[in-house]
């Protein structure tokens, strides 16, 4: 039996992959702010423990973790989770508005892996998933400070896999496309209080884009967290797994790009350093 320590857990991706967690038979800590509504969304479980977190503040983090091991003895597998989208052109994101975006998906999921890590590393085992999204891969117009926090994610992942490996510890960041979730409605996706009248033609499209496709998106949340499961059973999980069509779609469109402009500037990149 694992015991997963999932962030987030009250809905969306965290809910379901936390209920194919008991399924399964594995012992769940299923965190979020108010553990009332993971309760009501999985049910009294003899395996499930749902904890307050904040993961903004660090301080529950630890708490979360403690009030996890004191029932269940151990973290095998920690997903984070938790997060929320913003929607506008960069420059109409306010400082308020980008400070509080990366409190919760860069602040609070560094704050949760350090509240984790000493466990994994007493056990030398252990695996680490961090949500991140297509937009972590490649950004798009109006999501360019959104994009900006999963790109984050996907740096500290890839660092987090290097450091990690030689202590039993694996690391694997998810990238997800459009899955028919939540994500799109007003309680995970804020939008800018501002907006100007010469971004209309890009990311006021995106804006209507966005209400168009709510609840329309080709994903399917629960083959998601059954690829979860896929994932953590593996004895060599991938460092970065896209799921949903249109990521594949998107991250190969996004490398015959790079490869290309590689190409094109190699001779200028090549030129600048010192010469024998």
């Amino acid at each position: 039996m694992r015991t997963w320590f999932i962030t987030g857990a009250s809905r969306g991706f965290g809910a379901l992959i936390a209920a194919k967690a008991l399924e399964a038979g594995d012992a769940v800590i299923a965190t979020a702010r108010k553990p009332e509504e993971v309760i009501a969304r999985l049910g009294d479980h003899p395996n499930l423990l749902a904890v307050r977190l904040d993961v903004t503040r660090e301080s529950e983090a630890h708490e979360a973790v403690e009030a996890g091991v004191g029932r269940f003895g151990r973290i095998d597998v920690l997903v984070n989770n938790a997060g929320y989208g913003i929607l506008g052109a960069v420059e109409e994101t306010s400082a308020a508005e980008v400070e509080r975006i990366y409190a919760t998906n860069v602040f609070g999921l560094l704050n949760v892996t350090r509240a984790v890590l000493p466990r994994m590393r007493r056990q030398r085992a252990g695996h680490v998933i961090n949500i991140s999204s297509l937009g972590g891969y490649q950004s798009y117009h109006g999501w360019g400070v959104y994009g900006s926090t999963k790109f984050a994610v996907e740096g500290i992942s890839e660092a987090l896999h290097q450091e990690l490996a030689p202590l039993g510890i694996k690391v694997t960041v998810v990238e997800p496309g459009f899955f028919r979730t939540d994500f799109l409605d007003d309680q995970s996706l804020v939008k800018t209080a501002l907006e100007l009248p010469d971004y209309d033609e890009t990311v006021g499209a995106m804006r209507r884009f966005a209400h168009s496709a709510n609840h329309a998106q080709p994903g399917d949340p629960s083959k998601l967290a059954g690829a979860i499961m896929e994932l953590v059973s593996a004895p060599n999980p991938p460092q970065r797994l896209p799921l949903g069509s249109d990521a594949v779609a998107r991250i190969s469109a996004k490398h015959s790009l790079v490869e290309g402009e590689l190409e094109q500037w190699k001779p200028l990149s090549m030129s600048t350093d010192f010469a024998d």
